[in-house]
Protein backbone atom coordinates (compact mmCIF):
# COMPACT_ATOMS: atom_id res chain seq x y z
CA UNK A 1 0.00 0.00 0.00
CA UNK A 2 2.92 2.15 0.42
CA UNK A 3 6.65 1.36 -0.78
CA UNK A 4 8.71 0.04 1.93
CA UNK A 5 10.69 3.00 4.41
CA UNK A 6 8.51 5.43 3.02
CA UNK A 7 6.78 7.11 6.14
CA UNK A 8 2.87 6.39 6.21
CA UNK A 9 0.33 6.65 8.79
CA UNK A 10 -0.89 3.85 9.96
CA UNK A 11 -4.16 4.05 12.04
CA UNK A 12 -3.29 0.33 14.22
CA UNK A 13 -6.85 -0.85 15.80
CA UNK A 14 -6.62 -4.03 17.98
CA UNK A 15 -9.60 -5.63 19.06
CA UNK A 16 -10.72 -8.12 22.09
CA UNK A 17 -8.53 -11.48 21.06
CA UNK A 18 -5.75 -13.61 23.17
CA UNK A 19 -3.67 -12.38 20.65
CA UNK A 20 -3.92 -8.39 21.05
CA UNK A 21 -0.43 -9.10 22.78
CA UNK A 22 1.20 -9.36 19.13
CA UNK A 23 0.00 -6.35 18.44
CA UNK A 24 2.34 -4.34 20.34
CA UNK A 25 5.60 -6.32 18.33
CA UNK A 26 3.62 -5.21 15.21
CA UNK A 27 3.24 -1.56 16.55
CA UNK A 28 7.18 -1.67 16.88
CA UNK A 29 8.00 -3.32 13.27
CA UNK A 30 5.65 -0.81 11.52
CA UNK A 31 7.30 2.09 13.46
CA UNK A 32 10.67 0.41 12.58
CA UNK A 33 9.50 0.31 8.76
CA UNK A 34 9.12 3.87 9.39
CA UNK A 35 5.66 4.44 9.60
CA UNK A 36 4.08 6.73 11.74
CA UNK A 37 1.43 5.05 14.13
CA UNK A 38 -1.49 5.87 16.44
CA UNK A 39 -3.44 3.37 17.94
CA UNK A 40 -7.25 2.65 18.97
CA UNK A 41 -7.95 0.35 21.64
CA UNK A 42 -11.52 -1.40 21.74
CA UNK A 43 -13.01 -1.56 25.29
CA UNK A 44 -12.31 -5.71 25.19
CA UNK A 45 -8.90 -5.34 24.16
CA UNK A 46 -8.31 -3.51 27.34
CA UNK A 47 -8.63 -7.01 29.13
CA UNK A 48 -5.71 -8.41 27.31
CA UNK A 49 -3.61 -4.78 27.17
CA UNK A 50 -3.16 -1.78 28.19
CA UNK A 51 -3.30 1.45 26.51
CA UNK A 52 -0.02 2.51 28.46
CA UNK A 53 2.53 -0.26 26.88
CA UNK A 54 1.07 1.33 23.09
CA UNK A 55 1.48 4.97 24.27
CA UNK A 56 5.03 3.75 25.62
CA UNK A 57 5.46 2.22 21.78
CA UNK A 58 3.72 4.52 19.38
CA UNK A 59 4.51 7.82 21.19
CA UNK A 60 1.50 8.94 20.83
CA UNK A 61 -1.69 9.40 22.93
CA UNK A 62 -3.87 5.73 22.36
CA UNK A 63 -7.78 6.27 21.90
CA UNK A 64 -10.16 4.00 23.62
CA UNK A 65 -13.35 5.80 24.41
CA UNK A 66 -15.53 7.36 21.78
CA UNK A 67 -17.06 9.45 24.42
CA UNK A 68 -13.65 11.47 25.80
CA UNK A 69 -14.24 14.57 26.92
CA UNK A 70 -10.84 15.59 26.27
CA UNK A 71 -9.92 13.28 23.18
CA UNK A 72 -13.49 13.96 21.83
CA UNK A 73 -13.96 17.98 21.84
CA UNK A 74 -12.33 18.13 18.34
CA UNK A 75 -14.29 15.01 16.86
CA UNK A 76 -10.83 12.97 17.17
CA UNK A 77 -12.53 9.87 15.57
CA UNK A 78 -12.78 12.19 12.47
CA UNK A 79 -9.73 13.77 12.76
CA UNK A 80 -7.79 10.21 13.02
CA UNK A 81 -10.12 9.19 10.31
CA UNK A 82 -8.26 11.85 8.14
CA UNK A 83 -5.01 11.21 9.25
CA UNK A 84 -4.73 8.33 8.48
CA UNK A 85 -3.26 6.59 5.23
CA UNK A 86 -4.26 3.20 6.05
CA UNK A 87 -6.11 1.46 9.29
CA UNK A 88 -4.95 -1.48 9.92
CA UNK A 89 -7.56 -4.01 12.16
CA UNK A 90 -5.02 -6.47 13.95
CA UNK A 91 -6.33 -8.71 15.72
CA UNK A 92 -9.86 -8.02 14.19
CA UNK A 93 -12.43 -9.99 15.64
CA UNK A 94 -15.34 -11.63 14.15
CA UNK A 95 -17.59 -9.01 15.84
CA UNK A 96 -15.54 -5.82 14.48
CA UNK A 97 -15.70 -7.68 11.01
CA UNK A 98 -19.52 -7.95 11.66
CA UNK A 99 -19.76 -4.42 12.63
CA UNK A 100 -17.47 -3.04 9.74
CA UNK A 101 -19.79 -4.75 6.46
CA UNK A 102 -22.89 -3.96 8.19
CA UNK A 103 -21.95 -0.34 9.17
CA UNK A 104 -22.48 -0.06 13.02
CA UNK A 105 -20.51 2.49 14.93
CA UNK A 106 -20.86 2.09 18.90
CA UNK A 107 -17.51 2.60 19.61
CA UNK A 108 -14.62 4.53 18.89
CA UNK A 109 -12.77 1.80 16.21
CA UNK A 110 -16.01 0.44 14.39
CA UNK A 111 -16.81 4.47 14.03
CA UNK A 112 -13.78 5.45 12.51
CA UNK A 113 -13.89 3.21 10.20
CA UNK A 114 -17.44 4.62 8.68
CA UNK A 115 -15.35 8.29 9.01
CA UNK A 116 -12.61 7.00 7.16
CA UNK A 117 -11.17 7.02 3.88
CA UNK A 118 -8.28 5.26 3.95
CA UNK A 119 -7.40 1.26 2.54
CA UNK A 120 -8.91 -0.91 5.08
CA UNK A 121 -7.27 -4.06 6.35
CA UNK A 122 -8.26 -6.76 8.62
CA UNK A 123 -5.72 -9.57 10.34
CA UNK A 124 -8.39 -11.70 11.54
CA UNK A 125 -7.87 -14.18 14.47
CA UNK A 126 -10.58 -15.81 16.21
CA UNK A 127 -11.63 -19.47 16.95
CA UNK A 128 -11.84 -21.59 14.19
CA UNK A 129 -15.43 -22.49 13.96
CA UNK A 130 -15.83 -18.51 14.02
CA UNK A 131 -13.88 -17.99 11.06
CA UNK A 132 -15.31 -20.53 9.09
CA UNK A 133 -18.98 -19.36 10.28
CA UNK A 134 -21.36 -18.73 7.12
CA UNK A 135 -21.98 -15.04 8.61
CA UNK A 136 -18.19 -13.84 9.21
CA UNK A 137 -17.39 -15.38 5.46
CA UNK A 138 -20.27 -13.14 4.58
CA UNK A 139 -18.56 -10.18 6.14
CA UNK A 140 -15.12 -10.61 4.80
CA UNK A 141 -16.96 -11.30 1.33
CA UNK A 142 -18.75 -7.86 1.46
CA UNK A 143 -15.61 -5.88 3.11
CA UNK A 144 -13.48 -7.34 -0.02
CA UNK A 145 -16.05 -6.41 -2.45
CA UNK A 146 -15.84 -2.81 -1.02
CA UNK A 147 -12.00 -3.10 -1.36
CA UNK A 148 -10.68 -3.97 2.28
CA UNK A 149 -7.94 -6.60 2.64
CA UNK A 150 -7.48 -9.23 4.58
CA UNK A 151 -4.58 -11.31 5.54
CA UNK A 152 -5.77 -15.02 6.20
CA UNK A 153 -5.21 -16.09 9.63
CA UNK A 154 -2.67 -19.08 10.05
CA UNK A 155 -3.78 -22.95 11.05
CA UNK A 156 -2.46 -24.64 13.89
CA UNK A 157 -3.31 -24.94 18.22
CA UNK A 158 -5.46 -21.92 18.27
CA UNK A 159 -5.68 -20.41 22.29
CA UNK A 160 -9.01 -22.31 23.38
CA UNK A 161 -7.11 -25.91 22.41
CA UNK A 162 -8.63 -26.51 19.03
CA UNK A 163 -6.67 -27.20 15.84
CA UNK A 164 -7.60 -24.99 12.86
CA UNK A 165 -7.52 -22.06 10.95
CA UNK A 166 -7.49 -18.97 13.17
CA UNK A 167 -4.17 -17.94 14.48
CA UNK A 168 -3.29 -14.07 14.00
CA UNK A 169 -0.73 -14.32 10.78
CA UNK A 170 2.50 -13.94 11.31
CA UNK A 171 4.20 -10.19 11.42
CA UNK A 172 6.05 -10.22 8.09
CA UNK A 173 2.74 -11.29 6.60
CA UNK A 174 0.98 -8.17 8.05
CA UNK A 175 3.84 -5.75 6.99
CA UNK A 176 3.65 -7.23 3.54
CA UNK A 177 0.16 -5.75 3.15
CA UNK A 178 0.96 -2.20 4.50
CA UNK A 179 4.57 -1.67 2.86
CA UNK A 180 3.92 -3.77 -0.55
CA UNK A 181 1.71 -1.57 -3.04
CA UNK A 182 -1.40 -3.43 -4.04
CA UNK A 183 -1.94 -5.64 -7.54
CA UNK A 184 -3.76 -3.74 -10.39
CA UNK A 185 -7.45 -5.03 -11.03
CA UNK A 186 -7.72 -8.62 -11.12
CA UNK A 187 -9.33 -9.91 -13.99
CA UNK A 188 -12.02 -11.58 -12.33
CA UNK A 189 -12.41 -8.66 -10.02
CA UNK A 190 -16.13 -9.16 -8.39
CA UNK A 191 -17.55 -11.90 -10.84
CA UNK A 192 -19.40 -14.37 -9.28
CA UNK A 193 -18.20 -17.82 -9.28
CA UNK A 194 -20.06 -20.71 -8.19
CA UNK A 195 -17.63 -23.97 -7.55
CA UNK A 196 -18.97 -27.52 -6.16
CA UNK A 197 -16.24 -30.01 -4.53
CA UNK A 198 -16.33 -33.26 -2.72
CA UNK A 199 -18.46 -35.88 -2.46
CA UNK A 200 -22.01 -36.62 -1.61
CA UNK A 201 -23.24 -39.00 0.50
CA UNK A 202 -26.32 -40.87 0.49
CA UNK A 203 -28.07 -42.48 3.93
CA UNK A 204 -28.91 -46.00 3.84
CA UNK A 205 -30.01 -46.03 7.64
CA UNK A 206 -29.12 -43.64 10.45
CA UNK A 207 -25.52 -44.94 10.09
CA UNK A 208 -24.44 -45.86 6.89
CA UNK A 209 -24.62 -43.96 3.79
CA UNK A 210 -22.93 -44.97 0.68
CA UNK A 211 -20.81 -42.33 -0.94
CA UNK A 212 -17.11 -42.29 -3.40
CA UNK A 213 -13.99 -41.09 -2.45
CA UNK A 214 -13.55 -37.86 -3.64
CA UNK A 215 -11.58 -35.31 -1.02
CA UNK A 216 -12.66 -32.16 -2.53
CA UNK A 217 -9.10 -30.60 -2.48
CA UNK A 218 -9.19 -29.94 -6.77
CA UNK A 219 -12.47 -27.82 -5.76
CA UNK A 220 -11.09 -26.21 -3.17
CA UNK A 221 -8.02 -25.40 -5.07
CA UNK A 222 -10.12 -24.11 -7.68
CA UNK A 223 -12.08 -22.10 -5.30
CA UNK A 224 -8.48 -20.44 -3.79
CA UNK A 225 -7.07 -19.64 -7.46
CA UNK A 226 -10.57 -18.01 -8.11
CA UNK A 227 -10.45 -15.83 -5.43
CA UNK A 228 -7.00 -14.84 -5.83
CA UNK A 229 -7.81 -13.72 -9.37
CA UNK A 230 -10.96 -11.10 -7.36
CA UNK A 231 -13.93 -12.96 -7.68
CA UNK A 232 -16.81 -13.71 -5.29
CA UNK A 233 -16.40 -16.81 -5.20
CA UNK A 234 -19.17 -18.98 -3.91
CA UNK A 235 -18.27 -22.94 -2.92
CA UNK A 236 -20.99 -25.91 -2.27
CA UNK A 237 -19.05 -28.64 -0.86
CA UNK A 238 -20.02 -31.86 0.53
CA UNK A 239 -18.55 -33.41 3.57
CA UNK A 240 -14.48 -32.80 3.72
CA UNK A 241 -11.80 -31.88 6.42
CA UNK A 242 -10.66 -29.28 4.52
CA UNK A 243 -10.16 -25.37 5.72
CA UNK A 244 -12.20 -22.67 3.13
CA UNK A 245 -10.28 -20.30 1.67
CA UNK A 246 -9.96 -16.91 2.76
CA UNK A 247 -12.49 -14.96 1.11
CA UNK A 248 -15.03 -17.93 -0.10
CA UNK A 249 -18.51 -18.26 0.72
CA UNK A 250 -18.84 -21.76 1.54
CA UNK A 251 -22.36 -23.78 1.60
CA UNK A 252 -22.37 -27.49 2.91
CA UNK A 253 -24.32 -29.92 1.38
CA UNK A 254 -25.06 -33.88 2.24
CA UNK A 255 -27.01 -35.18 -0.65
CA UNK A 256 -27.32 -34.89 -4.52
CA UNK A 257 -30.38 -33.13 -3.91
CA UNK A 258 -29.15 -30.71 -1.59
CA UNK A 259 -25.98 -29.78 -3.71
CA UNK A 260 -28.13 -29.28 -6.36
CA UNK A 261 -30.86 -27.00 -4.28
CA UNK A 262 -27.87 -25.02 -3.42
CA UNK A 263 -26.64 -24.91 -7.01
CA UNK A 264 -29.59 -24.00 -8.42
CA UNK A 265 -30.31 -21.08 -6.04
CA UNK A 266 -26.65 -19.48 -6.73
CA UNK A 267 -26.44 -20.01 -10.41
CA UNK A 268 -28.82 -17.68 -11.93
CA UNK A 269 -26.28 -14.75 -11.24
CA UNK A 270 -22.61 -16.94 -11.68
CA UNK A 271 -21.09 -15.95 -14.66
CA UNK A 272 -18.65 -19.09 -14.13
CA UNK A 273 -19.98 -22.50 -12.96
CA UNK A 274 -17.13 -25.21 -12.49
CA UNK A 275 -18.83 -28.74 -11.30
CA UNK A 276 -15.92 -30.04 -9.66
CA UNK A 277 -17.71 -32.54 -6.74
CA UNK A 278 -17.47 -35.92 -7.02
CA UNK A 279 -22.02 -35.99 -6.73
CA UNK A 280 -23.25 -39.71 -6.46
CA UNK A 281 -25.07 -40.99 -9.19
CA UNK A 282 -27.50 -42.96 -7.03
CA UNK A 283 -29.38 -42.92 -3.96
CA UNK A 284 -31.24 -45.54 -1.98
CA UNK A 285 -34.40 -45.74 -2.37
CA UNK A 286 -36.23 -46.92 0.97
CA UNK A 287 -33.75 -45.37 3.56
CA UNK A 288 -34.66 -46.57 6.73
CA UNK A 289 -35.47 -44.52 9.93
CA UNK A 290 -33.71 -46.96 11.79
CA UNK A 291 -30.58 -48.86 12.43
CA UNK A 292 -30.39 -51.77 10.00
CA UNK A 293 -29.71 -54.80 12.12
CA UNK A 294 -26.58 -56.87 10.78
CA UNK A 295 -27.65 -60.00 8.18
CA UNK A 296 -25.50 -62.36 6.58
CA UNK A 297 -26.94 -59.78 3.40
CA UNK A 298 -28.71 -56.95 2.02
CA UNK A 299 -30.06 -56.01 -0.89
CA UNK A 300 -30.35 -52.21 -1.54
CA UNK A 301 -32.50 -50.74 -4.10
CA UNK A 302 -31.24 -47.70 -5.71
CA UNK A 303 -32.11 -45.14 -7.59
CA UNK A 304 -30.54 -42.48 -10.49
CA UNK A 305 -29.62 -39.09 -8.45
CA UNK A 306 -30.25 -35.71 -10.63
CA UNK A 307 -27.73 -35.06 -13.06
CA UNK A 308 -27.02 -31.75 -11.96
CA UNK A 309 -24.69 -31.05 -15.12
CA UNK A 310 -26.92 -31.44 -17.70
CA UNK A 311 -29.42 -29.43 -15.92
CA UNK A 312 -27.30 -26.21 -15.88
CA UNK A 313 -26.50 -26.82 -19.33
CA UNK A 314 -30.19 -26.75 -20.41
CA UNK A 315 -30.79 -23.41 -18.70
CA UNK A 316 -27.57 -21.53 -19.02
CA UNK A 317 -27.61 -18.19 -20.79
CA UNK A 318 -25.19 -17.09 -23.43
CA UNK A 319 -22.89 -15.30 -21.13
CA UNK A 320 -22.51 -17.84 -18.71
CA UNK A 321 -19.67 -20.56 -18.49
CA UNK A 322 -20.30 -23.99 -17.89
CA UNK A 323 -17.04 -25.98 -16.84
CA UNK A 324 -17.88 -30.04 -15.51
CA UNK A 325 -15.44 -32.55 -14.68
CA UNK A 326 -15.40 -36.14 -15.06
CA UNK A 327 -13.80 -39.07 -13.75
CA UNK A 328 -13.13 -41.74 -16.04
CA UNK A 329 -10.98 -45.27 -15.91
CA UNK A 330 -11.01 -46.31 -19.14
CA UNK A 331 -11.45 -44.23 -22.81
CA UNK A 332 -10.97 -40.90 -21.43
CA UNK A 333 -10.66 -38.83 -24.69
CA UNK A 334 -14.26 -40.61 -25.96
CA UNK A 335 -16.06 -40.02 -22.26
CA UNK A 336 -14.88 -36.30 -22.46
CA UNK A 337 -16.34 -35.89 -25.65
CA UNK A 338 -19.52 -37.39 -25.14
CA UNK A 339 -19.94 -35.93 -22.29
CA UNK A 340 -19.64 -32.38 -23.10
CA UNK A 341 -21.38 -32.74 -26.27
CA UNK A 342 -24.33 -34.35 -23.77
CA UNK A 343 -24.12 -32.42 -21.15
CA UNK A 344 -24.50 -28.86 -23.28
CA UNK A 345 -20.76 -27.76 -20.78
CA UNK A 346 -18.73 -25.20 -22.45
CA UNK A 347 -15.16 -27.49 -20.91
CA UNK A 348 -15.19 -30.81 -19.49
CA UNK A 349 -11.90 -31.75 -17.91
CA UNK A 350 -11.34 -35.45 -17.60
CA UNK A 351 -9.18 -37.57 -14.91
CA UNK A 352 -8.40 -41.32 -15.39
CA UNK A 353 -8.63 -42.19 -11.73
CA UNK A 354 -7.41 -45.68 -12.45
CA UNK A 355 -3.81 -44.04 -12.27
CA UNK A 356 -3.32 -44.21 -8.35
CA UNK A 357 -0.56 -41.25 -9.07
CA UNK A 358 -3.28 -38.78 -10.16
CA UNK A 359 -6.54 -37.65 -8.51
CA UNK A 360 -8.18 -39.19 -5.41
CA UNK A 361 -6.19 -39.43 -2.28
CA UNK A 362 -3.22 -37.58 -4.30
CA UNK A 363 -1.78 -33.98 -4.21
CA UNK A 364 -1.30 -34.29 -8.14
CA UNK A 365 -3.86 -34.42 -10.95
CA UNK A 366 -3.25 -34.94 -14.91
CA UNK A 367 -6.46 -33.67 -16.71
CA UNK A 368 -7.74 -33.61 -20.34
CA UNK A 369 -9.34 -30.77 -21.01
CA UNK A 370 -12.44 -30.58 -23.88
CA UNK A 371 -14.07 -27.74 -25.48
CA UNK A 372 -15.76 -29.10 -28.37
CA UNK A 373 -13.21 -28.22 -30.90
CA UNK A 374 -9.89 -29.15 -29.38
CA UNK A 375 -8.56 -31.42 -26.46
CA UNK A 376 -4.97 -30.75 -24.53
CA UNK A 377 -3.39 -32.50 -21.33
CA UNK A 378 -2.63 -30.08 -18.56
CA UNK A 379 -0.41 -31.69 -14.93
CA UNK A 380 0.94 -33.90 -13.82
CA UNK A 381 1.08 -30.90 -11.15
CA UNK A 382 -0.02 -30.57 -7.88
CA UNK A 383 -4.07 -29.92 -7.61
CA UNK A 384 -3.09 -25.96 -6.35
CA UNK A 385 -0.94 -25.25 -9.46
CA UNK A 386 -3.49 -27.25 -11.97
CA UNK A 387 -6.37 -24.82 -10.51
CA UNK A 388 -4.12 -21.66 -11.17
CA UNK A 389 -3.08 -23.35 -14.68
CA UNK A 390 -6.83 -24.09 -15.67
CA UNK A 391 -7.98 -20.56 -15.06
CA UNK A 392 -5.17 -19.29 -17.03
CA UNK A 393 -6.63 -21.63 -20.12
CA UNK A 394 -10.17 -20.12 -19.17
CA UNK A 395 -9.39 -16.43 -19.02
CA UNK A 396 -7.22 -17.03 -23.09
CA UNK A 397 -9.97 -18.88 -24.42
CA UNK A 398 -10.92 -16.27 -27.39
CA UNK A 399 -14.80 -17.76 -26.71
CA UNK A 400 -15.03 -18.19 -22.93
CA UNK A 401 -12.17 -15.42 -21.61
CA UNK A 402 -14.40 -12.22 -23.03
CA UNK A 403 -17.56 -13.53 -21.13
CA UNK A 404 -15.46 -13.84 -17.71
CA UNK A 405 -14.42 -10.34 -17.81
CA UNK A 406 -16.72 -8.77 -19.43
Amino acid sequence: MAEQNHSIHVLLGVCGSVAAFKAQELCRQLIHRGAEVQVVLTHGACEFVTPLSFQALSGNPVKTDLFDLHGENQFGHIELARWADVVLIAPATADLIAKAALGLANDFLSTLLLATKAPLVFAPAMNVSMWGHPATQGHIETLASRGARFIAPASGTLACGEEGQGKLADWPDILEAIFVPPEPAKPLHQQKVLITAGPTVEPIDPVRYISNRSSGKMGFALAQAAADLGASVTLVSGPVQLATPPGVQRIDVQTAEEMRAAVLKEFPGSVLTVKCAAVGDFRVVNQQNEKLKKSESLTLELEKNPDILAELGSIKKEWQVLVGFAAETQNLAEQVRLKRDRKKADWIIGNDVSNKEFGFDSELNQVLISDGQNEFTLGPVSKKQLAVEIFKQLLFDPHLGPKLTR
